[in-house]
């Protein structure tokens, strides 16, 4: 379940209509609280429903501070005049909106900061950001180096064979011969170091298998 940071001043509550959404809602009173549980939001509420100024701070320093934490304003009708670029938030919503309006409102708005992540053993790999690591370590991979440890981390256990890899890493068009596939999976292994190279194993005569456990 997705989680929500509600900034909402003492005195007012959520609407009743975020009870209804699939999402955890962390209230808190001011973008200062809101700082210390920015970690655990997957988006975050700021309540511009009763104090202005205070909001458009609030959401000042939530979005200098979130980075990628999208950051949606609840506002009255009649405050609309005092929005301007300057709140720095990515999108508001007006007091009353029905739960299918907030719930399309969240989804769009998280859905191009979620990550997608593979992980094995020791190997992480965020494939939105192209990055992998080992042992926390990031890994300095040119892309066939890193398309081919995503596949490998994606087919744990299973032997894949050289023909098989160059049809999935580097396409049917690609007209080299399979030991382009030994040479990258050498240069993988070398990258990787001593201590985590032996999770790509040869399998004589017909591939390669990737083993977390090794």
């Amino acid at each position: 379940m997705a989680h929500a940071l509600f900034v909402c001043p003492a005195g007012l509550i959520p609407p009743e209509n975020l009870a209804l959404l699939q999402y955890e809602l962390i209230a808190v009173a001011n973008g200062a609280e809101a700082l210390n549980n920015l970690e655990f939001a997957d988006a975050v509420i700021v309540d511009a429903r009763a104090e202005l100024d205070a909001a458009r701070t609030s959401c000042q320093v939530l979005t200098a501070a979130s980075g990628d934490k999208p950051v949606l304003l609840l506002i009255g009708p009649e405050s609309l005049p005092a929005l301007s670029p300057e709140w720095g938030v990515d999108d508001f919503i007006l007091e009353g909106a029905r739960p299918a309006e907030w719930e399309a409102r969240l989804r769009l708005l998280i859905a191009p900061h979620e990550h997608e992540t593979l992980s094995s053993g020791a190997i992480e790999i965020d494939e939105s950001a192209y990055t992998a690591a080992v042992g926390g370590e990031q890994l300095d991979l040119t892309y066939t180096e890193f398309e081919l440890l995503k596949f490998l981390v994606a087919h744990p256990g299973l032997v894949l064979s050289r023909e098989e890899l160059l049809k999935n890493v580097w396409g049917y068009d690609y007209y080299g011969g399979t030991r382009t596939v030994d040479v990258h999976v050498r240069r993988l292994r070398a990258k990787l170091g001593t201590e985590h190279d032996q999770c790509i194993s040869t399998v004589r005569n017909v591939g390669y298998r990737f083993d977390p456990r090794a």
